[in-house]
């Protein structure tokens, strides 16, 4: 199975996007690993452009159960660069827009661990969870992990596919407005009483819930 790279787009390619989604893959149980990533970027009621990149994890250090779930090897990232080139090219298109990201706890703690292990300064952006989004919205799901929620939402998942991931999660996200009669994703957090999540460079906050399942 060959991976292939989806460009970042320009600037003005997704000048009316509002927010963006993110997923990640990582070679190994290290948070420093991430060996590819999947960026989508829409507004609240379509996805504009997503982009795929692979990147080269500054160890090499490839586990056998990591690769078993998104099928990358070593040899698919070993001429491609590493994370600090990818997110520079990424935070000015990222920066001024929410995140989201499904089980967001991961994917915030996989670009952590990126920024300092190449001594990045974190930026500054505020994210929302869709498996939060996703409970409170939908609570009569049994589970709400990415490819039960999708099926509900009818998205064509290709889960563990880093490019089709950060579709479904910006797909639920639009779905969820849909559902909730709220006009822009933005008013999902007080719509659902989800407590956005922050990253500074001083300091980071989780996105929160006073919603339990039953």
């Amino acid at each position: 199975m060959t991976i292939e790279n989806i460009s970042i787009p320009e600037s003005y390619d997704i000048e009316d996007a509002t927010c963006v989604a993110i997923d990640f893959e990582t070679a190994s149980s290290s948070r420093a690993s991430a060996c590819s990533i999947g960026v989508t970027w829409f507004d609240d009621i379509r996805i504009i452009r997503t982009a795929h990149r692979l990147i080269q994890p500054y160890d090499m250090i490839f586990s056998g159960f990591n690769i078993s779930i998104h099928g990358i090897y070593p040899e698919d990232v070993e001429d491609e660069p590493e994370f600090p080139e990818i997110w520079q090219e990424l935070l000015p298109l990222i920066k001024d827009r929410v995140v989201l990201a499904h089980n967001a706890a991961f994917d915030m703690s996989v670009l952590r661990a990126s920024l300092d292990r190449y001594e990045l300064p974190w930026p500054e952006l505020s994210y929302l969870c869709t498996v939060k989004i996703a409970r409170a919205a939908w609570p009569e799901l049994p589970n709400h992990k990415l490819p039960t929620v999708s099926k509900h939402i009818e998205f064509s998942l290709d889960h563990h596919s880093a490019a089709s991931d950060a579709e479904g999660c910006a797909s639920i996200a639009i779905a969820a407005a849909r559902s909730r009669g709220v006009s822009t994703i933005n008013e999902l957090p007080e719509c659902l009483d989800i407590k956005m999540g922050e990253v500074t460079p001083n300091g980071y906050s989780p996105c929160s819930s006073q919603n339990r399942r039953n």
